[in-house]
């Protein structure tokens, strides 16, 4: 029984970053090239990286135009039997508006299709609503 526990241990592989998302102009394309190193450094397979970048890239968009600050990036990266699962978790501190309000200058036609993408790409996503605000999450699949 010990050796079967120490072997999926083994065969199990689980890492983690974390940053903060500065609400600035150019934090998405800067984080997105962090992610980028981070993903090849933890071996990422190749299929799924283009994929969990447009994510990484909605989630992190969506933070900054429609919530309050501070956004938080968490990548965890679990490789079990082979597999492999990237989860993409944006944190934010809720709506910074009312429910319905728009940002000024937002154009419906040039927006709003970031949870669509993500729906389309990550084999699972949602949203976590807690006390200090929203954590919206997206896990991508690798064989």
């Amino acid at each position: 029984m010990a050796i079967q526990l120490e072997l999926d241990t083994m065969l199990r592989e689980e890492v983690e970053h974390v940053c903060p998302l500065p609400p600035v102009t150019g934090a998405v394309s800067a984080i997105r090239r962090r992610v980028g190193a981070v993903l090849a450094d933890w071996n990422v397979s190749r299929e799924i990286v283009e994929d969990a970048l447009l994510v990484v890239s909605e989630l992190l968009t969506n933070a900054l135009v429609h919530a309050l600050p501070p956004a938080e990036l968490r990548l965890s990266w679990v490789r079990d039997d082979g597999l492999g699962t990237l989860r993409v978790e944006v944190t934010d501190a809720g709506p910074a508006l009312a429910a319905g309000q728009s940002p000024a200058g937002f154009d419906p036609d040039e927006h709003g299709r970031g949870e669509e993408i993500v729906h389309a790409l990550a084999t699972r996503h949602g949203i976590h609503v807690h006390s200090g605000g929203f954590t919206r999450w997206a896990d991508l699949v690798a064989a």
